[in-house]
């Protein structure tokens, strides 16, 4: 399915997400059919308009039910504590981190975030909860996400629920992102080599773990 990307900075993220849909959350797919702002409504509109033999979520009741159970917890859970945990050590280097986070944004994007990181900073904190000793609290609950991963495919299924590819395994895949920063992604995310040691060894951790071993094979496999 054609579709055009537009990328930009934190906070100005809300206005246009606000310009378009209405809400203040990033993404948002603008369709003919207009404008949806929640990732989960993102996936069941396209779902719908995909060849049956490729639709992500199964068509009986029962099988839906156990994928979009696996869905919300991922996004309860390993989302944003993911996420946190990885701003946590990402704001630490902000060359660095500007090298990556303005990676296709408009120019005056990249300027206005730059000159405004200490504001910029601030926000992101305020916005996700940052204080000291919550990495600790978040490190634990993305392992426990990933032991719980681990135990579903540990009988031997080739995917989350079942035999078949679904929303639940590209959910996971997606989430895990910022712990396992996976070599093949939509766009160039810092590896090991770069990160700080502290946050190389949290990612060499995850992909080590079973769990992150199955969300790299997603993305070389479904890539």
């Amino acid at each position: 399915m054609p579709y055009r990307e537009e990328r930009h900075v934190q906070g100005v993220h809300q206005v246009v997400a606000r310009r378009v849909s209405g809400g203040i959350t990033v993404p948002v797919l603008v369709t003919p059919d207009g404008a949806i702002g929640e990732s989960a409504e993102i996936l069941a509109w396209v779902d719908e308009r995909t060849p049956p033999e490729h639709r992500l979520f199964p068509s009986e009741s029962g099988e839906r039910d156990e994928v979009e159970r696996l869905c919300r917890r991922l996004d309860e859970g390993l989302g944003p504590r993911g996420r946190r945990l990885m701003y946590i050590h990402m704001l630490a280097d902000p060359k660095l981190a500007l090298r990556f986070n303005n990676a296709g944004v408009p120019g005056w994007e990249d300027r206005f975030i730059r000159y405004g990181w200490p504001v910029a900073q601030r926000y992101v904190k305020r916005v996700l909860g940052i204080r000291p000793g919550i990495e600790v609290e978040d490190e634990a609950a993305v392992f426990d996400e990933l032991d719980y991963v681990a135990e579903l495919i540990s009988d031997g299924r080739p995917y989350l629920c079942g035999e078949q590819f679904s929303a639940a395994d590209l959910t996971f895949a997606a989430l895990s992102a910022s712990i396992i920063v996976p070599p093949v992604y939509g766009v160039p995310l810092p590896q090991p080599d770069v990160l700080s040691p502290a946050m190389a060894a949290l990612v060499q951790r995850a992909r080590e773990h079973p769990a992150g071993r199955y969300a790299l094979t997603l993305y070389t496999e479904h890539r």
